[in-house]
């Protein structure tokens, strides 16, 4: 079985494409069934975030797999197989398992060295045990690329000072409104990211912080971590007429916030401006509210530039954490290859024992041993046949780069067919 990964993230897909291809609540677990259904696949989990929506696979032959989950993908999210072509990218072996240790290192994130990435790629793995659709292929895989993020975080520098998207959304406010003390902010929705957001602006100032969240408890939990109060999510529209910055991560399917609503909205605030930041995927917040004036709505694709001003202190250490990912991923590539000798193993084992028992039945049937002497003579045959298998499985077990030479000399001189 080999590695295959299919997916497309903010550098191959704009932000309209990657909500279209998103697996959000049920659409999840569906995916991951439906995914398992197909021929060529016999593990998978998904991975789906604003900025990338990603299927880590065991497949037996990637070339075939690539076609059979392309079509999946169309079918699945009603989109002509042709729209995906510049969108999609299929990575299989070495580079698949390159592309798994830096996306959970955050070396393929927006942000280089947000943190965020690893806690999704960690739920995404355990979603896929839930479901049984994992198998000792990723299982190790996902360990493993778990334990490197740690390494990296741990043997570098790339995550100092790096931004997160909730960061980056209030660095762009500050660049709106100069100085965010004395500003009211809106939290629509309570999830991480809205968190990251209310701390980021607490520590900056701002005068209080409202959350609205479809979950009122949740939402008041968040907002006494910050000293803010809650609203019913109901209320949101009431709240928005005094809020100067509107954060919205809400997870929702569809818009929330559409543009005659915030037409009224400015109207009470007197044309105020408001500054909109929609970090949801797929979007909640209509983009034509950018046509009104004194609203500025950005969305996670506009945080590209605020991310760019830390790229090259970043990229120095971005270089130190590949060079202990290529180490790293030639260790997962032996480790891989070895399973391939493993069926011929088992086979040479089965065989070389079943021989010895049959002619140990032969022996006891001709020549009368009582049980001690059967258990010597028995105990003797086993040593034999360990010792004759010896040299052939330490062959297969040896990091060659003919070993799918020997596997097939071996299957054959002891015919393993």
């Amino acid at each position: 079985m080999r590695v295959l990964v299919a997916g497309l993230n903010h550098k191959s897909a704009d932000v309209e494409v990657r909500e279209k291809l998103a697996f959000t609540g049920e659409k999840l677990e569906q995916g991951l069934s439906a995914i398992l259904a197909l021929p060529q696949v016999k593990e998978a989990i998904i991975i789906s975030t604003c900025n990338r929506v990603e299927i880590y696979m065991g497949v037996e032959d990637p070339g075939e797999a690539t076609g059979q989950v392309k079509q999946f993908i169309s079918a699945f999210h009603s989109i002509p197989e042709k729209l995906l072509d510049k969108a999609l990218y299929f990575h299989n072996d070495s580079p698949a398992v390159r592309h798994i240790f830096r996306v959970a290192s955050s070396l393929d994130s927006m942000v280089v060295g947000e943190p965020q990435i690893l806690g999704q790629v960690k739920a995404a793995f355990q979603f896929a045990l839930e479901k049984k659709a994992t198998g000792v292929l990723m299982n190790r895989l996902m360990k493993k690329a778990i334990s490197v993020a740690k390494r990296v975080r741990t043997e570098t520098k790339v995550a100092e000072n790096a931004v997160s998207i909730s960061f980056a959304a209030v660095e762009l406010a500050r660049k709106i409104f100069n100085d965010l003390g004395g500003k009211s902010v809106l939290l629509l929705g309570a999830g991480e990211m809205a968190e990251l957001a209310a701390r980021h602006l607490m520590n900056n100032g701002v005068r209080e912080i409202v959350v609205a969240n479809r979950t009122f408890e949740r939402g008041c939990e968040l907002a006494q971590d910050f000293n803010g109060r809650a609203v019913t999510f109901s209320a949101f529209k009431d709240e928005m007429v005094h809020s100067d910055i509107v954060i919205c991560s809400t997870g929702a399917p569809n818009y929330v916030v559409f543009k005659q609503d915030l037409h009224n909205i400015m109207k009470e605030r007197k044309q105020r401006p408001v500054f909109m930041i929609d970090i949801s995927v797929p979007r909640n917040i209509d983009p034509k509210i950018n046509g009104l004036e004194n609203v500025y709505l950005y969305d996670v694709d506009d945080l590209q530039g605020v991310v760019d001003s830390n790229k090259n202190e970043r990229g120095k250490e971005a270089q130190k954490a590949e060079d202990i990912i290529t180490g790293e991923v030639d260790v997962f590539e032996r480790w891989a290859a070895s399973l391939q000798s493993i069926p011929t193993v088992v086979a040479l084992r089965q065989k070389a024992q079943c021989i010895g028992e049959a002619e140990l039945e032969r022996l006891f049937n001709r020549v009368p041993m009582d049980e001690k002497q059967q258990g010597a003579v028995r105990q003797m045959a086993t040593a034999i046949v360990n010792k004759l298998i010896h040299s052939p499985t330490a062959a297969l077990k040896e990091d060659v780069e003919d070993r799918d030479l020997f596997i097939a000399i071996i299957r054959k001189l002891y015919d393993l067919s």
